[in-house]
């Protein structure tokens, strides 16, 4: 068997080496030569159950033996089933769920619809630099990320704000000096659209770009949107479904941060089937009661995939994941301040729940970054090599170390996980110059 004929994303086909995965459970994954891997970014960030949750399976299978598909414009229960159950979630009771394949088509629906609610065709869409909504057309032009600049723009009246980087803040260095100037910016892009918005579109908390809005920012965006009358669209792809200790990031706010659009994807299945959503507050939902709602995809709200959805929702309730969520993220808060401590190369440490960054730098002093974004460091693709080797997966990417394993983890696979990312580090990460 030949991996030669699969067309590999995100890499230089050439280049292309990673293991063949046969199985897997809980936080562990099988390799074609018998090996087993220790999952700590939850593959994509997205396997939050683990791999097999045998409720989930189970899910799936009965599905599929009742229906596998029926279009969307007809009803299927697993579907209605799972709109009412994420709108309780997020508090938007009386508004509206539209499926979508994946996050970043979901992204794209957002845009489209809040441009038809605000009756601004190409109304302005603010976004930050330095994020991530997906690498469809239209998506890529949303995101703030190099990767994504290789073509050109698909959606007209996009704008990237700076992104809300305390540990390496473009106007202080010392937050309590720089009065939030990164949610000031985004207020300034509004209003500098005179009129024509449409939507601020950002992610609540670190995606791939690892960067951790300081807790002021997201409310802070609501009231932008209030006064420009844009709406708010919290990109939860990554960051819903426990990861951060709730089911949604935003909620960490309370009202003060309740967006007008959610997008949602990876763990809304555990990955175990492809899904997105969109999910509409009711004020949106309202709209388009007596509209044409001009959109829709052929396996929108796929049966076996909805179904796939309500098994996640019922895991993540009935094994308390949710909250196991702050027990990770306390052990992990603890284990990885030691290693800041220990390794001079750390120069920050930042997350919550299952979510954290590491940033590596080459000076502490200058906060040189151990290589220029979005780069891999020669290091930290020798530290996950190495990891791999040793039966841990860590995910990596400029000069970070993104840390998200699934929420089922068990105590003794988190302490083994982080034992061996302390050791690597010591391995793999020069000492940096000290100035």
């Amino acid at each position: 068997m030949s991996e030669s004929s699969v067309l590999h994303t995100w890499c230089v086909q050439a280049d292309w080496d990673a293991p063949t995965i046969v199985g897997g459970k809980g936080a562990l994954l099988y390799t074609a030569d018998g090996r087993e891997i220790l999952d700590f970014s939850s593959l994509s960030e997205c396997s939050n159950l683990g791999h097999q949750h045998p409720r989930v399976v189970a899910a799936i299978r009965a599905q599929a033996e009742r229906l596998c598909f029926v279009t969307s414009a007809w009803g299927a229960e697993p579907r209605s089933e799972l709109a009412d159950a994420l709108l309780a979630l997020a508090g938007f009771d009386g508004g509206r769920v539209l499926f979508t394949l994946g996050g970043a088509d979901a992204n794209e629906n957002a845009v489209k619809l809040a441009r038809w609610y605000t009756g601004r065709p190409e109304g302005l869409v603010v976004a930050r630099e330095r994020s991530y909504h997906g690498a469809t057309f239209a998506a890529m032009t949303l995101s703030g990320d190099s990767r994504t600049r290789t073509l050109p723009s698909a959606l007209p009246n996009v704008a990237h704000v700076p992104p809300p980087y305390c540990y390496r803040c473009p106007w202080s260095r010392a937050r309590p000096e720089c009065g939030i100037r990164c949610a000031a910016a985004v207020f300034d892009a509004l209003a500098a659209a005179g009129g024509n918005v449409a939507a601020v579109i950002m992610e609540p908390h670190a995606g791939t770009n690892g960067i951790v809005a300081p807790p002021e920012y997201w409310p802070r965006l609501r009231d932008a949107c209030d006064a420009h009358g844009a709406l708010l669209v919290a990109d939860e792809v990554m960051s819903a479904f426990g990861r951060v200790g709730h089911w949604f990031a935003w909620q960490r706010h309370g009202e003060a941060g309740r967006p007008d659009l959610v997008t949602l994807a990876k763990g809304l299945t555990g990955a175990h089937a492809p899904l997105g959503a969109v999910l509409l507050a009711p004020h949106v939902a309202e709209y388009f009661e007596r509209r044409m709602l001009c959109t829709g995809l052929t396996y929108s709200g796929h049966p076996l995939c909805c179904a796939a959805g309500l098994g996640a929702l019922e895991s993540y309730r009935e094994e308390k994941l949710i909250e196991r969520a702050h027990t990770l993220g306390a052990t992990m808060r603890t284990r990885l301040g030691a290693m800041a401590q220990k390794h001079p190369a750390i120069g920050d440490i930042r997350g919550d729940g299952a979510f954290w960054i590491v940033e590596l730098v080459r000076d502490r002093a200058t906060r040189a970054p151990l290589s220029p974004w979005p780069d891999t460091a020669p290091e930290l693709k020798r530290l996950v090599a190495h990891g791999i080797e040793r039966g841990v997966s860590f995910s990596a990417r400029g000069n970070l170390l993104i840390l998200a394993p699934p929420l089922v983890i068990g105590d003794s696979e988190l302490d083994r996980a982080l034992d061996t990312l302390d050791t690597l580090l010591a391995e793999c990460v020069p000492v940096p110059s000290q100035s």
